[in-house]
């Protein structure tokens, strides 16, 4: 009689949790609900919609002439479209070289600021984020005027510190010069790293100073601190901000269409995907066919994730896991 007492107490226990479980599982039901209606609402069907309006020849200004015209739209833009590859092409080589500037940039402002022998270090955090604040057009226009090739204190600075003319009719044309209108928009990005260097500070703030303490007393230098300890423990923020600004970078649209309304100046060098896709979906009205480079750049985005995550295995470290 005693054992069978004792059993029921071993299994109510269990029942109990059982039970809370259930109705912690409802709460967070109820809870996420919104969020699910919203997922629905606002994304899976819209996107649902853009697929099926890649199948149609389809012109917002006259719907009741939209026709079937099955995958067509997908062989023009695959087979056909030659400014759909050469628009790829520009947006990757742009990418290539704006992500690791703007990565390597904030990672170096976050470790600066992370130093005990900085001083001032709240004030430097808030001036360093408060650009990314301002409004992106904002952001553009200044840069526009800070670029210009004979006013521009960029090419004043140059010319003062090198003493070779860089302003007047011989100015470095930042943003009309094929080699260097890439690193002029990389500097729009770079005014603008605050949020990444949070990040990344959040992340440098979470290594445990008892490695760098063990480091110091066998005589570690400061580089082999950070080639060690640092950049090994923050890989997994690292690897965070690089599938963010990877998505970015296939997204960038804002400063070609605002300081050159998508005609790719100069020489049709920042006619990049995102500036096409637009001039087809809402200056040509043909909304079936930007609906396919919508889903096109869907497509390659997740790839690229894809690619990316089946990396992280061989280089990101997470404390949590077993090696």
């Amino acid at each position: 009689m005693a054992i069978a007492e004792l059993g029921t107490l071993k299994k109510e226990p269990k029942e109990k949790l059982t039970r809370l479980r259930k109705k912690e599982a409802k709460w967070g039901l109820l809870f996420l609900t919104p969020w699910i209606i919203g997922f629905v609402a606002f994304y899976l069907l819209p996107m649902m919609a853009s697929f099926g309006f890649s199948l149609l020849n389809f012109n917002p200004a006259v719907p009741d002439e939209s026709t079937f015209i099955g995958f067509e739209n997908w062989q023009r833009a695959l087979i056909f479209d030659e400014e759909v590859r050469l628009s790829f092409v520009r947006t990757l080589r742009f990418a290539a070289i704006s992500l690791p500037i703007s990565l390597g940039f904030s990672l170096f402002l976050a470790i600066l600021l992370n130093s005990k022998n900085v001083i001032g270090k709240n004030l430097y955090r808030t001036l360093f984020y408060m650009p990314s604040m301002i409004p992106l057009v904002a952001t553009v226009l200044i840069w526009n005027g800070v670029l210009n090739e004979q006013t521009g204190w960029i090419n004043v600075f140059i010319e003062a510190i090198t003493g070779i003319q860089a302003t007047g009719t011989q100015g470095l044309r930042w943003l009309a010069d094929p080699k260097l209108v890439y690193f002029a928009y990389t500097m729009f990005g770079l005014w603008g790293v605050g949020n990444a260097m949070i990040i990344f500070l959040a992340g440098l703030q979470g290594v445990p100073t008892e490695y760098y303490e063990a480091a110091e007393i066998d005589g570690a230098s400061w580089f082999q601190k950070l080639g060690r300890i640092t950049i090994p423990m923050i890989t997994p923020v690292i690897f965070y901000q690089l599938v963010l600004g990877v998505i970015g970078s296939l997204q960038y649209f804002l400063a070609p269409f605002v300081l050159n309304r998508g005609t790719g100046f100069p020489e049709g060098m920042t006619r990049f995907y995102m500036v096409y896709f637009y001039k087809q979906s809402f200056t040509f009205f043909n909304m079936g066919y930007g609906a396919t480079l919508a889903w096109l750049m869907f497509i390659v985005a997740l790839i690229l994730t894809i690619l990316l995550f089946s990396t992280a295995k061989y280089w990101v470290y997470y404390a949590s896991e077993e090696r």
